[in-house]
């Protein structure tokens, strides 16, 4: 009997993953995760509202949720290991300079935690890491790299004030916290899938 369950269980199993091979090759979806077959619907339900305050940051919306993939997988409630909240993972320094200079009377930290709030400050702090980078030609890996790890670190790896356009592949190579490295390839990937796709 036990041997049963036991082959019963491995067929279960096997047929699950022939599935999901089958589901991801015809999507054409190397990227295409367990999760994200399992629960479709977590990984779209912030669409709208991801749409909405990218473009009023004039940053391309399938990046905003290829970060947004990379940081939370979605969920609003994620709290980092350094107190970064939320959807975007936003820290407390970024979340505060955001409200700052927004003139978001009466913020508190909690806030983050409302996808709303949370992408109007990520958005916002990427937005200016793109702006910080747009002397090179594609600013997206430098401006991942400042989001991700500092300004003074995405500077640093770039070679300074001095270098006007080095390549993406360049940059990576340079970065020296292999963490950074990954976040930013995992970004830039899923970024690339959604563009491939043509949808979020």
């Amino acid at each position: 009997m036990v041997q049963f369950l036991f082959k019963l269980v491995l067929c279960v199993l096997l047929a699950v993953t022939a599935a999901f091979a089958y589901l991801a090759i015809k999507s054409g979806d190397p990227l295409y995760t367990f999760h994200e077959w399992i629960s479709p619907a977590r990984f779209h339900q912030y669409d709208r509202l991801i749409r909405s305050v990218a473009l009023e940051h004039h940053l391309d919306l399938m990046l905003v949720k290829a970060v947004v993939w990379r940081e939370s997988r979605f969920d609003p409630k994620k709290l980092g290991s350094h107190g970064e909240r939320g959807l975007m993972q936003v820290s407390e320094r970024a979340a505060n300079e955001w409200a700052r200079e927004n003139k978001i009377a009466g913020f508190n930290l909690g806030q983050l935690f409302e996808a709303k709030t949370n992408l109007e400050a990520g958005t916002w702090y990427l937005r200016r890491a793109m702006e910080h980078w747009d002397h090179q030609s594609d600013p997206i890996p430098f401006a991942l790299a400042e989001y991700n790890a500092g300004a003074s670190r995405a500077q640093r790896w770039s070679g300074g004030n001095g270098v006007t356009d080095i390549s993406e592949r360049q940059f990576l190579q340079k970065i020296d916290f292999p963490a950074t490295r990954r976040y930013v390839e995992s970004i830039i990937d899923r970024y690339r899938f959604y563009q491939h796709r043509g949808r979020m």
